[in-house]
């Protein structure tokens, strides 16, 4: 089975095709700029292959998807003969609400539940729902999968999903903590179990999802328990643009100081927050890792802001899961960051992870960090949502017989 696992963003689409006999990456790619001027493809037929760069007008998904199809077909760069080998699409959605608890065969009862919860994620769920009815169009009776960001952490309790707010708000308006980034966090956790040789259903993980959007969640038992994004990714530790955690009045204060409505307060806090509001510098990491190294007072500051915050999480999961067997790091920050690894780890001695510098010297690859005597393990795990995604898609298939 080829299962093409797509991941549409508003201006962006990425996308790999799986041969799923061996797990094996085809092809990968993505289309930057869609509906902006200086558009292109970025192909690879293949894992390890050269890039393809494409350039073309790309107005809308549409003309995305045609060009990936195309690239995917193309005698020198393409990996299929024709369109008869995709046998099945898998769509990352962000955002599912309670309707989806799983990952589910596109239907349009399916569509209708996304579209209802487009005001949960308006930026995120009309681009995952355009490329779901363009594959129907392009590909006709190909069946879709959707994959959601959210149902993972849907068996969460409601004593850690529900806010000390009027309950009626949950009930009429669906005002809970939701959370985001599931995808990873099944990945990385179960993973981590793998390496350790120990059984998925009875560990304790803590997953660091650290990028530009971060997350943190305690895994127990392959379950969702809790995670530090809430009602929308806007909650939880600091972030690149997204201040993460505040005082609630400090929203009409500042609106009342600065003569804001609600519309440019929610701008302040999704775009000009986190990182870049503190440094000043950027919301880029290593930029201000590097201005931190120079003496920059700005930038060393949000290092130990999202180091500290992060920290945080850690200990509260550990004592809301009664222990934990291990910590992983994934995404940007995560995999590739020494020293936002240490400034977290460090002191977490009394947990029983012991942090081992020289194990930390290295980025982007499945690593241990923390000592061989280490009671609680710390790992690097990469994640692959995209492979999570496909292996999705495959069992809901064959599971139809289609």
């Amino acid at each position: 089975m080829k299962v093409l696992v797509l991941n549409c963003g508003s201006s962006s689409l990425k996308y790999q095709l799986f041969n799923m006999e061996d797990e094996s990456v085809l092809a990968k790619g993505l289309v930057q700029r869609i509906g902006i001027d200086n558009a292109y493809l970025e192909h690879r037929p293949g894992e390890d292959a050269p890039k393809v760069t494409i350039e073309d007008e790309i107005p809308n998904h549409t003309r995305a998807i045609q060009l990936v199809i195309e690239a995917l077909l193309h005698n020198e760069h393409g990996v299929i003969k024709d369109m008869t080998e995709i046998n099945a699409v898998g769509h990352r959605v962000v955002h599912g609400g309670e309707a989806f608890a799983g990952s589910v065969f596109i239907t349009d009862e399916v569509i209708k539940a996304l579209e209802a919860n487009v005001e949960l994620a308006p930026l995120h769920n009309p681009p995952n729902i355009v490329g779901v009815k363009v594959c129907e169009e392009l590909m006709p009776g190909v069946p879709q999968a959707g994959v959601f960001d959210t149902a993972f952490h849907q068996t969460m309790k409601p004593y850690a999903y529900l806010y000390g707010i009027p309950y009626e708000y949950y009930t009429e308006h669906g005002v809970r903590r939701y959370g985001f980034h599931g995808t990873s966090h099944r990945y990385v956790s179960k993973r981590a179990c793998e390496i350790m040789g120990i059984p998925y259903d009875k560990a304790k993980v803590i997953t660091c999802h650290l990028g530009n959007g971060s997350s943190i969640a305690a895994v127990d038992g392959g379950k969702s328990v809790d995670t530090s994004m809430g009602f929308t990714p806007l909650e939880g530790v600091l972030m690149g643009t997204r201040s993460g955690d505040l005082d609630p009045a400090i929203l009409p204060f500042l609106m009342r100081k600065e003569n804001m409505d609600a519309d440019q307060m929610d701008n302040v806090l999704n775009k000009k927050s986190g990182m870049l509001g503190v440094s000043g510098i950027s919301n880029d990491s290593r930029d201000i890792e590097a201005a931190a190294n120079e003496g920059n007072e700005r930038a060393k500051i949000t290092q130990d802001m999202f180091c500290y915050r992060v920290k945080k999480y850690i200990g509260a999961y550990a004592a809301a899961m009664g222990g934990v067997d291990a910590i992983v790091f994934t995404a940007g920050i995560g995999e590739n960051s020494k020293p936002a690894r240490a400034g977290i780890l460090e002191g977490l001695e009394f947990l029983g992870c012991k942090f081992d510098p020289e194990k930390n010297n290295t980025r982007g690859k499945e690593a241990l960090i923390s000592t061989d005597d280490s009671k609680v393990k710390a790992y690097i795990i990469p994640t692959n949502e995209e492979l999570v995604i496909a292996r999705d898609t495959k069992e809901i298939i064959e599971g139809l017989n289609i």
